[in-house]
């Protein structure tokens, strides 16, 4: 009985080079594109507009929200077209609205606009996810898609690097990002190759998102994800306008800190799909929220910021990180190869989602309160549920839905 559940080094399929050089070009564009769609953010406050701490959020958040409703599409256009093509197209697309900031920073409205546009940099994890889902074997695919789940990196990258670039120049930050994906396009054109044996519906894509949608673990899955990933979004957009407003700080140093939130976050992405290689998945989701939920319940009385402040923030990206890293490898885990895609792109969107509300509900509870401790408060709530919830009720799922592993592994 023992020889049955463990896996014979043998028997492990081994993924190739060609499944990393996919994995790392992936990556790579899934930053690039990151960091297209959270320009806007770190400099939300500096275009000279004199917008209310509502007007900021709103401008902040218009392109999460696009490009969460986005994945829907992209990921069911990715399992009919593969990610060879839709990689490439969507970054290149993705060059014009990046340029069109150059013209529309002076007007709000115009702002509204572009960043309606720019949402569509936020679709590419849809792209990406089915991409690694399909060259990586069940029991290395937590890990393998952590680590393409670093992409979100990007955040990181434009919180870092937008503000100091436009201490340089006023469009330089635009310019910048508009080369590296045009470049990035090129590369990918040639670089990315969907897999040989890659199934392509021939179910239309309507039919095939209401198929995903009728999956009661889509949405069980859409959740969770809208907490913990939902967080990493809402945090990596706002997180500069709430450093600067209630700690005071410089758009600058509010960038550094805000790089190393989402840093702390693409860490342990990879880590949450590494311990969900070993231990189930929704036991790694709960404890992640958990922490996540503790922390901000500190963080809402209004700790210090150096160094009570910093270090509970990291420790919540810590968990927000690892959770979005879980939640995944339970999505490849529970979902049939076909139908990645859509799964993926629902899934994915509805964690965009997760991070559209928050900056609206923190930018208003501040508007009307001057204070931020309500809304730490509403995500403590919204991460203890989901805690209680995937050890409840997730944690069994597995065992019901998921795809046959070519050489079973003991789940404990």
């Amino acid at each position: 009985m023992e020889a049955a559940v463990k896996q014979s080094p043998a028997t492990v399929a081994r993924p190739s080079a060609v499944a990393y050089r996919n994995l790392v070009v992936a990556t790579i564009g899934f930053a690039l594109t990151f960091w297209a769609w959270n320009l806007i953010a770190p400099l939300s406050g500096e275009f000279g507009l004199g917008l209310s701490s509502f007007q900021q959020s709103l401008l902040v958040a218009v392109p999460v929200l696009i490009g969460s409703l986005g994945r829907i599409a992209a990921g069911a256009l990715t399992d009919k077209y593969g990610a060879r093509l839709m990689f490439p197209l969507v970054s290149a697309l993705t060059v014009i609205p990046v340029l069109l900031l150059i013209p529309a920073r002076h007007s709000y409205g115009a702002m509204l606009v572009v960043g309606f546009l720019l949402g569509l940099g936020g679709t590419t994890f849809a792209i990406g996810i089915p991409l690694v889902n399909s060259w990586f074997p069940p029991s290395q695919r937590g890990l393998a898609l952590g680590v393409f789940g670093m992409g979100m990196g990007g955040v990181a990258l434009s919180a870092y690097f937008t503000p100091r670039l436009a201490e340089r120049g006023d469009n330089l930050p635009f310019l910048v990002v508009a080369a590296a994906l045009v470049v990035y396009a090129a590369l990918a054109a040639v670089l990315i190759t969907d897999h040989p044996d890659r199934k392509v519906p021939i179910a239309s894509l309507t039919r095939r998102l209401g198929e995903a949608g009728r999956l009661r673990v889509t949405w069980e899955l859409s959740a969770l994800y809208a907490i913990g990933f939902g967080g990493i979004v809402a945090f990596g957009v706002y997180l500069p306008t709430y450093l600067k407003t209630w700690y005071h700080l410089s758009a600058t140093d509010a960038g550094t800190k805000a790089a190393g939130f989402a840093l702390v976050t693409v860490i342990f992405r990879p880590i949450g799909g590494w311990l969900s290689d070993h231990i189930h998945p929704a036991l790694i989701t709960s404890a992640a929220l958990g922490l996540a939920a503790l922390t901000a319940i500190v963080q809402a009385f209004d700790p210090r910021l150096s160094p009570g402040g910093a270090i509970v923030l990291l420790c919540m990206a810590a968990g927000l990180g690892t959770s979005s890293g879980s939640i995944f490898a339970l999505v490849s885990q529970v979902t049939p190869q076909p139908q990645v895609g859509s799964v993926t792109g629902i899934v994915g969107a509805m964690g965009g989602l997760g991070g559209f509300v928050p900056p609206l509900v923190m930018g208003a509870i501040y508007s009307a309160k001057d204070s931020y401790s309500i809304g730490f408060m509403l995500l403590s709530d919204l991460a203890l549920a989901g805690c209680v919830y995937a050890y409840g009720r997730m944690r069994n799922i597995q065992r019901q839905q998921r795809m046959p592993d070519p050489a079973p592994r003991h789940s404990p």
